[in-house]
């Protein structure tokens, strides 16, 4: 299945199919048919998987970097720009990044600040790659002082959603690629009762068509686009105090699935919704097999702090949130009010 996301002159598609991978050359050859080199990004373990037969039909060499979010630093975008420069990659050749999330966010802002912007295309090879990280052309690395705080608008000239990439996928990053799917669920108020026994490419195909909608209406997040950021708030604050710790203490879309549930709370604090949605969220989540407990460890005053640092933060905390009319950005909420919530949520452990 094609999924076009209509952006003008920077229209592509995303392309889900078992085997999509081998569409790289034809998109190649039809998008940038200037292209000399192709260079593709990924990590050492990546490239030993049984389905790394990529062709990009042209000269092609690979660059590897670490996985998972400890890419996603100045240090390891230095070293990727260096190591194109060293290859003469030119303004129309491509680069193409082959990974989770973090190697499509690495590469694709490697991609928009390497001779002032190249093309780049995207094999995402992790359900929340998959259904959301490698769709809409937004690129970051991080910063100690929050997530993807460093980053620019830079668009694909296609994705491949190859279904076979996930079939290695562990478990665990499965279940984080579901914390974005439950996200995609809940934005189209959909119920759990209509959830169970879905299949997985129904949930990735209603994920990037979602997404793909949205991103075509706001490229640059200055309205609907924000609505995507439902459950990160609190996600990204959770998932900044992780990393201060342990890489591999929590996942993104883990963090997602504590966020939404919080936020759902907050919602019927502030009297937007009943308590029957805070029950089909956590039922959402639960058909999922998403835990949505904050984990005592993180503490409330901590959070706060970091949840005003978020990068779609104005000075103030805001939420994504639902409500009678639909989801919203809800500004200016009082940390007196965010921190009772969070306590109250904690005790739900």
């Amino acid at each position: 299945m094609n999924i076009p996301l209509d952006l003008g002159d920077r229209s592509y598609e995303v392309v889900l199919a078992e085997g999509a991978r081998h569409e790289l050359a034809a998109l190649i050859a039809k998008s940038v048919p200037k292209a000399k080199v192709a260079v593709i990004v990924t990590s050492p373990a990546l490239r030993i998987q049984p389905w790394f037969d990529i062709e990009s039909g042209l000269v092609q060499h690979v660059v590897e970097v670490p996985d998972g979010e400890s890419a996603k630093n100045f240090a390891t975008l230095e070293l990727l720009c260096t190591r194109l420069a060293n290859l003469e990659l030119s303004r129309h050749d491509v680069i193409i990044g082959v990974g989770g999330g973090a190697i499509t966010d690495l590469t694709g802002f490697a991609a928009a600040v390497y001779l002032r912007g190249i093309a780049v295309v995207h094999i995402p090879t992790t359900l929340v790659g998959q259904v959301d990280a490698a769709i809409g052309g937004k690129t970051a690395i991080n910063l100690a002082a929050g997530k993807n705080l460093v980053g620019s608008f830079h668009q694909p000239i296609g994705v491949l959603c190859d279904f076979a990439t996930l079939t290695t996928l562990p478990e665990r990053e499965r279940r984080s690629g579901l914390g974005e799917v439950a996200k995609c669920w809940l934005l189209e108020e959909r119920r759990a009762s209509d959830l169970d026994g879905t299949p997985m490419n129904d949930l990735v195909t209603l994920s990037v068509s979602l997404k793909a909608a949205i991103v075509a209406t706001d490229e640059r997040e200055g309205g609907a686009r924000a609505l995507l950021n439902y459950g990160h708030t609190l996600g990204h604050a959770i998932e900044k105090l992780a990393l201060a710790r342990d890489v591999d203490e929590l996942r993104h879309g883990e963090a997602v699935a504590i966020g939404l549930a919080f936020a759902v709370r907050l919602a019927y604090e502030l009297e937007r919704v009943s308590s029957e949605e805070i029950a089909n969220h956590d039922d959402v989540l639960s058909t999922l097999g998403l835990s949505g407990r904050l984990p005592s460890h993180f503490a409330t005053s901590a959070l706060i702090e970091a949840m005003g640092h978020d990068k779609k933060a104005h000075h103030d905390l805001a939420f994504v949130l639902p409500g009678s009319e639909g989801f919203e950005v809800v500004s200016g909420i009082s940390p007196e009010v965010v921190s009772q919530v969070l306590e109250r949520f904690r005790g739900e452990l």
